[in-house]
């Protein structure tokens, strides 16, 4: 499906596609962070709220099968937009055996390597570089045309060694990768003008000689036109693309942070509104989804919710006496391992 661009809605499947994937994940995050709060899950949960219409936009605008995607950890509505099934995220929350990650790891690193999704790395701003690396292996292969290789980063990745050195190799060799930075306006606490100097980190793009654009992250309609339009140009061969999305993360860093180092102005202003309700009305305004379309949806997913999370909490969890820790790569053929 290919995004509308210049303002006028011409892919409406694109818009719904868009949508129904930010609704799935934010009605699977909340069930998440009541587990959390319950005491089901152990580990940190960092939710996307506020980040789903950046993040779906860009899972719909990659194609599943030829496009790589690195997920962060807000990425939730761009890993279901992307093809991600749902119980891969309940399985690895809950820490079940049957999970991608077998319940070995972290629960947000998972990844389907087979499926053009790595596992998603901490290391704020790593996986520019590992996405880089991966178009740069098509090359050699003589296997890169027309794919993109895309991740979507927080604004604090921007200051890190990864990402200055892997955007500057795609520029280098013109690979077809996007960067989305979602500017949260923190890097978990620290803000802006704590962080970097210039205007806006658009700024940034010019210093690589790469394509540079900004959006408004909240606003479903402008994010499918830009950041759609920078998947299209990456594709065409116009080298490495970056779009800086203006947002703000609706919770704290994680469940265990409450966010009260942001200011009330900034959380009353327009970066605070809620990207699904914006979407929503716009859905409506534009006649490309009726108000009843949006609530059936909302109870569909949440029934989908119900069963995934229902069905992990029946898995088993791994065995330390019997697992025998070895790494997947060595212990199975690759196609095996990472349809596991």
């Amino acid at each position: 499906m290919q995004p509308f661009t210049d303002g006028v809605v011409t892919n409406r499947d694109f818009l719904r596609s868009t949508f129904q994937s930010m609704l799935r994940a934010r009605i699977l995050e909340n069930k998440l962070s009541s587990l959390y709060k319950a005491g089901k899950i152990v580990g940190g949960v960092y939710l996307g709220r506020g980040q789903e219409a950046v993040s779906a936009t860009l899972g719909t605008a990659l194609i599943q099968g030829t496009d790589f995607f690195a997920p962060l950890i807000r990425d939730q509505a761009g890993r279901t937009a992307f093809g991600e099934p749902m119980i891969d995220c309940t399985r690895t929350y809950l820490g079940s055996v049957e999970g991608p990650m077998r319940g070995r790891d972290g629960n947000i690193h998972r990844g389907r390597p087979s499926m053009g999704m790595p596992a998603m790395i901490s290391h704020l701003g790593a996986q520019v570089p590992v996405v880089a690396g991966m178009l740069f292996a098509k090359r050699l292969q003589g296997t890169l045309t027309g794919r993109v290789g895309a991740t979507c980063i927080g604004d604090g990745a921007t200051s890190t060694g990864a990402f200055h050195e892997g955007l500057n190799m795609a520029a280098v060799e013109k690979l077809p990768l996007v960067v989305v930075v979602a500017n949260n306006q923190f890097a978990y606490s620290t803000p802006n003008d704590r962080q970097f100097a210039c205007g806006d980190l658009v700024e940034r793009a010019r210093g690589y000689g790469i394509g540079g654009f900004s959006v408004d992250g909240t606003d479903l309609l402008a994010c499918a036109s830009v950041i759609g339009e920078a998947v299209r140009r990456a594709r065409n061969g116009g080298g490495p693309q970056m779009v800086v999305a203006q947002l703000l993360r609706l919770s704290g860093h994680g469940e265990h942070d409450d966010g009260s180092y942001v200011p009330t102005a900034i959380r009353a202003g327009h970066y605070g509104q809620d990207c699904i309700e914006v979407a929503s009305n716009q859905l409506v305004e534009n006649h490309i989804a009726t108000a009843a379309e949006i609530s059936a949806w909302q109870d569909e997913f949440a029934e989908e919710v119900q069963r995934a999370v229902a069905q992990a909490q029946q898995e088993a969890t791994p065995d330390p006496y019997l697992e025998d820790w070895t790494a997947l790569s060595t212990r199975f053929p690759i196609s095996q391992s990472t349809a596991q």
